[in-house]
């Protein structure tokens, strides 16, 4: 009688959205697939924009003269040009670097804060896990635009250049997030804390931080590119918020879809569509992107899907 040999997925398919495709079935891998195409675009025309933009994102003239105000898409304009007399196109492919630099800058300073909090207050606890959980639980219900508003405010005076309003969208946003790390993180260290793995670390010797950040971290943070995918969606919306209330990046300094819709909204009434179409169109998709592949990423981790595609294996 043969034992049959499971072979293991090479590091490559372990990888966190690899792994969800290689898991998924059906409809959520249809959803995971559309999702990683829709935001894989919008990274290609981020790291690429400089060569695939016709013109700069301030650019209103060439070697053949002045950019005309509100022109309709024509074979030089491919999407027509604003009010200010910049390219629709080039802003539209320009403000991808601004929406994906944002999300980055937020959420990877919310998981280093939230994953590290979360770690310490759930495995030492104590009067520190009492003081942070009353802390996250006060910072959890502001909305985050309106404490973006008071950042921006306070870091650059409403109105920002390319890096200070980064910043300040990004530090708004990453308030918000903690919470929502701290406590996924706090869940997991306070549950593994009392393995046996752990025990026997605490047996040998290893020192609380080795165990911290070597035995428990490495178990407690397998549902984080869930909340990362959904948060960076969050975090499109609360940029084009800001840039829409005029609180955003000064137009001059970077393209920015939700500057670019305020703008537009003049232009509605004398039936010019396409200075708002295309940023909202953007806007539209990326979050559609992101929140595809978060959304599937949730449904794979229900252990019912992972039972009925077991199921249909063995049928």
């Amino acid at each position: 009688m043969s034992v049959a040999t499971v072979r293991k997925p090479s590091l490559l398919w372990r990888l966190p959205i690899l792994s969800h495709l290689r898991q998924s079935v059906g409809v959520q891998r249809g959803m995971l697939i559309a999702g990683v195409l829709i935001s894989g675009m919008f990274i290609v025309l981020a790291i690429f924009a400089p060569l695939i933009a016709p013109y700069g994102f301030a650019q209103s003239r060439d070697e053949d003269g002045i950019f005309g105000k509100q022109l309709p898409p024509s074979p030089e304009h491919l999407w027509g040009t604003t009010v200010g007399g910049f390219d629709v196109l080039s802003r539209v492919i320009w403000g991808t670097q601004t929406a994906l630099s944002v999300v980055i800058v937020a959420v990877v300073l919310s998981i280093f804060a939230g994953v590290a909090l979360g770690l310490i207050s759930g495995y030492l606890g104590g009067w520190l896990d009492r003081v942070l959980v009353v802390i996250a639980d006060a910072i959890y219900p502001f909305p985050t635009l309106l404490l973006a508003i008071v950042m921006s405010i306070v870091i650059s005076g409403g109105r920002s250049s390319l890096w200070s309003g980064i910043l300040s969208a990004a530090i708004s946003i990453t308030v918000v997030f903690i919470p929502q790390y701290f406590r996924v993180v706090r869940a997991e260290a306070v549950r593994l804390k009392a393995e046996a793995f752990v025990e026997s670390a605490r047996v040998v010797g290893s020192s609380t931080g080795r165990i911290m950040f070597t035995h428990v971290l490495r178990n407690s943070t397998r549902t984080l590119p869930l909340i990362l995918t959904l948060n960076a969606s969050e975090a499109i919306l609360t940029l084009a918020g800001l840039g829409f209330l005029g609180f955003g990046i000064a137009p001059t300094s970077a393209a920015e879809w939700g500057y670019d819709l305020n703008r537009a909204l003049s232009d509605t009434a004398s039936g010019i569509w396409w200075t708002g179409v295309f940023p909202g169109a953007a806007i539209v998709l990326l979050v559609l992107g992101l929140t595809l592949v978060g959304e599937s990423i949730n449904d794979i981790s229900d252990p019912k899907l992972r039972t009925r595609k077991r199921l249909r294996k063995a049928a």
